[in-house]
């Protein structure tokens, strides 16, 4: 089983933060590719991202938990 990740209440959430990064050895929160990801995203399934800069865009930590428990994890 993963390891526990516990989420802020409030904040932003990067990609990697989301689908886990190997190198960084960072969980994933849900078990999906980047790719798959951002294609769920973009087909309306996933939450959208807020632009926080012009090159980067994160995830609201509060759309992610809703995510995570419409999934049927617990976050």
């Amino acid at each position: 089983m993963g390891e526990i990740v516990k989420l802020p209440e409030t904040g932003f959430l990067r990609i990697w933060h989301i689908v886990g990064d190997k190198k960084k050895k960072t969980p994933a929160l849900i078990p999906v590719g980047r790719t798959t990801f951002l294609n769920r995203v973009k087909e309306g399934l996933y939450p959208q991202p807020v632009k926080i800069s012009e090159r980067t865009v994160a995830w609201k930590v509060e759309d992610i938990r809703a995510l995570i428990a419409e999934l049927g994890g617990s976050a």
